[in-house]
């Protein structure tokens, strides 16, 4: 009676036993995310997202400074004493500015142009001992 079906009757339900063998539209695999792979993926999301909210900042922030250089270096400084003490006062206005100091700027002046270029470097904490170190450079056009 090998892959023969059976009708039983319980309390007036209709109940069909079916033999070891099933039918092989249920023999396929199911599609779809697992319990697995659903934590693994959120906990690869969630570290993203920490990394992510913890650099914003230094991003924004070197965009500031470079923002800051550029106009600088378009109002035409006529020393290097003036390009310093414009950043020193803009670093005044611009609270985020906390990486570099005036003294940091490297400034010259090639073909009549004022350049004015920065470099340093940003340990972004991650938990723990474990850092992030983010190296940022610029200069103007």
């Amino acid at each position: 009676m090998t892959g023969a079906s059976t009708t039983t009757t319980v309390n007036s339900h209709s109940v069909q036993a079916t033999s070891a063998r099933r039918p092989a539209r249920l023999g396929r695999r199911q599609r779809g995310v697992s319990l697995f792979g659903l934590l693994f993926w959120g906990v690869i999301l969630a570290f993203l997202a920490v990394v992510g909210m913890r650099v914003t900042p230094t991003v924004m922030e070197y965009f500031t400074i470079l923002k800051a250089v550029e106009k600088i270096a378009t109002s035409g400084p006529s020393s290097v004493a003036e390009a310093r003490a414009a950043f020193a006062r803009t670093q005044e206005v611009e609270y985020s500015i906390v990486s570099i100091q005036p003294n940091d700027l490297i400034i010259t002046k090639k073909d009549e142009k004022v350049k004015i270029s920065f470099a340093y470097d940003k340990e972004v904490s991650l938990g723990g001992p474990v850092y992030l170190l983010i190296k940022y450079k610029g200069e103007t056009r």
